[in-house]
């Protein structure tokens, strides 16, 4: 009987553990370091959001590197690139025409020099990632479709504010405009959209 007992309060134990190591897995960074996002939908505070995110991401910093065709944009009036330089497969221009030839790892400097990066470039050819005549509705939509973003997961998307091309249009070179507002203001408008729900404004 005592043996039984034992046996029991061992298997009990054992129920117990494995227990806690579920919830344990469920509720906190998982074996790869990844932390579970959590997700608060708010349909009102998300579009609120991204009305601020749009306007960054229509602004000449952003949109020039996000064109309608194979041509990048120019200036703060984004007109077409003077060079007239192609996207490319990879979106690093074609043949002696590269992006890197004249964008180099840092601004060059004087007024309206090229300014630099060292993976200056488009979006490839197979996934163009267009911002130029989107609505705010379509540009929501079309950044949190993986056809369509890059095959970014949310928490890529989230971690896409720091990126060091997204970083750059805050550190553009003399002569050019910065975003409608800081990037601190930006990134914090980019997760609010992220975290409660990544909703689109509705179609106009």
């Amino acid at each position: 009987m005592k043996r039984s007992i034992i046996i029991m309060a061992v298997i009990l134990s054992m129920i117990g553990i494995m227990a806690f190591s579920l919830s344990t897995v469920n509720n906190h960074p998982n074996v790869t370091g990844e932390t579970t996002q959590k997700i608060k939908k708010d349909s009102i505070a998300s579009v609120k959001a991204f009305e601020q995110v749009y306007k960054v991401l229509m602004s000449p910093r952003c949109m020039n590197c996000h064109p309608s065709g194979d041509i990048p944009l120019q200036g703060d009036d984004s007109h077409l690139h003077e060079m007239y330089p192609k996207r490319g497969h990879d979106g690093k221009g074609v043949f002696a025409m590269k992006c890197a030839n004249c964008h180099q790892p840092n601004n060059t400097p004087g007024l309206h020099a090229p300014p630099g990066n060292p993976d200056w470039h488009l979006p490839p050819a197979d996934m163009k990632m267009v911002f130029q005549s989107k609505t705010a509705h379509e540009l929501a939509k079309q950044l949190v479709n993986p056809k369509q973003n890059g095959n970014k997961s949310m928490k890529q998307l989230l971690e896409h504010a720091d990126d060091g091309l997204v970083l750059s249009g805050w550190n553009s070179g003399e002569g050019r405009s910065q975003p409608p507002m800081s990037h601190a203001a930006f990134k914090k408008a980019w997760e609010t959209w992220i975290n409660t729900g990544a909703y689109a404004p509705k179609s106009k």
